[in-house]
C-alpha cells in the first residue's frame, strides 16, 4: 500500500469515527428526547438545539482546533512532546481566567475575553523575549516560554491567595478543569470565526510547516524567512488554541495525543497528517465528553477524562520507545 493511500484511508475512516462519535453526543444527555418532538418546538426542541446542539459542535470544533495546534507545535519545535503549554498559552490563559474572575465574578464572557487575552498576551511575551535574546533558533523560543509560564504560575498563585475560597477560588480550579456544560449556541458561533480564521491560515502555510520542521538551515536554504514565519505560525496556532480555550476552560492531552496518534497510523510527516490529528482530536475529544456525562449521576470535568485517557497512552508510547531502541 502506498503511502498516500494509506492517508487517505486513515482519513476517512477518522472520518467515520468523528461523524458516529458526533452522533452519539447528539443522543447522551441526562434530559431523554424524543426526537419526533423537535419540530413541535416544546422542551425537546429547547434542549436540543440550545444546549444538545452546541456542546457537541463545541467538542468537535475544540478537538479540531486542539489536535492540529498540537501537530503544528510539535512540527514546528520538532519535539514529539510540545503542547500548548511549551510557549506559555495555558498558563496565560489561565492567569487571564482567574484575573476575570476575581475582578468581575464568574462571568462567561468575561472570563472567556480574559482567558484569549491572558493566551495571546502571553505568546506575544514569549516571542518578544526571543526576539530581544542573543539567540535566534528554536531554542530560545522554548527557553522564553519556561520563563514565561513560571512568571504567570507565579502570578496566578498570587490570585488564588486572594480569592475568596468558597466561590472564586473553586470558580477558578474548575475553569482549569474544562468543560463543555455551558456552551451555548452563541458562544459556539462567537469562537467559530476565530478558530476558523486560525485553521484556514495554519492550512495555507502548510509547505511552510514542513520547511520549518527540516530545521533552520534547510528552510534558509529553501527560500523561508524564519523568524516572521515561524512567529506567524505560532500566533495562528495560539489563536485557534486560545479561542478554544477561553470558552471550554483548559482540556488536556489532546493537543498531546492527537499528534501522536495521527502519525502512528499514517507513518508520514506530511501536513496531512495534521488534518488527520485534528479529526483524531475530534473523536477523542467527542468520546471523552460523552463518558464525562455518563459516568455518574452528575458530570464529570473533560479534562479528568482526557487525562485518564492519556496517561496510559503516554506510558504504552514509552515502553514502545524502548522495545524499538532496544
Amino acid at each position: 500500500m502506498t503511502q498516500t493511500r494509506r492517508i487517505r484511508i486513515c482519513i476517512l475512516a477518522a472520518l467515520a469515527l468523528t461523524g458516529a462519535a458526533f452522533a452519539v453526543s447528539l443522543l447522551v444527555g441526562k434530559y431523554p428526547i424524543q426526537w419526533d418532538q423537535l419540530t413541535a418546538g416544546g422542551m425537546d426542541a429547547r434542549v436540543f438545539f440550545t444546549l444538545r446542539l452546541p456542546r457537541s459542535c463545541m467538542a468537535l470544533l475544540a478537538g479540531l482546533a486542539l489536535g492540529a495546534a498540537g501537530s503544528v507545535y510539535q512540527t514546528v519545535f520538532r519535539n514529539p512532546l510540545a503542547s500548548p503549554d511549551i510557549i506559555g498559552v495555558a498558563s496565560g490563559a489561565t492567569v487571564g481566567a482567574a484575573a476575570a474572575i476575581l475582578l468581575f465574578g464568574s462571568g462567561v464572557l468575561l472570563t472567556a475575553l480574559f482567558a484569549f487575552a491572558g493566551g495571546m498576551a502571553a505568546v506575544l511575551l514569549v516571542l518578544a523575549m526571543a526576539a530581544a535574546s542573543r539567540r535566534r533558533d528554536m531554542l530560545g523560543i522554548v527557553l522564553a516560554g519556561i520563563a514565561v509560564n513560571a512568571l504567570a504560575q507565579a502570578v496566578l498563585m498570587l490570585l488564588k491567595l486572594t480569592a475568596d475560597p468558597e466561590r472564586q477560588l473553586a470558580a477558578i480550579e474548575f475553569w482549569t478543569m474544562g468543560s463543555f456544560a455551558d456552551i451555548t449556541l452563541e458562544k459556539f458561533l462567537g469562537v467559530l470565526p476565530f478558530a476558523a480564521a486560525g485553521l484556514a491560515g495554519l492550512a495555507l502555510l502548510r509547505r511552510q510547516i514542513l520547511l520549518l520542521a527540516l530545521g533552520d538551515d534547510e528552510a534558509r536554504m529553501l527560500g523561508v524567512r524564519l523568524e516572521s514565519t515561524r512567529r506567524l505560525v505560532l500566533l495562528l496556532a495560539t489563536l485557534v488554541t486560545g479561542a478554544v480555550v477561553s470558552m471550554t476552560g483548559l482540556i488536556s492531552f489532546i493537543g498531546l495525543l492527537a499528534p501522536h496518534i495521527a502519525r502512528l497510523l499514517a507513518k508520514s510527516s506530511r501536513f496531512s497528517v495534521t488534518v488527520l490529528a485534528a479529526l483524531c482530536g475530534s473523536t477523542l475529544l467527542l468520546a471523552a465528553d460523552i463518558l464525562a456525562r455518563s459516568l455518574g449521576s452528575s458530570e464529570v470535568p473533560v479534562s479528568i477524562v482526557t487525562s485518564l485517557l492519556g496517561a496510559p497512552f503516554l506510558f504504552w508510547l514509552l515502553c514502545r520507545k524502548e522495545e524499538q531502541d532496544g
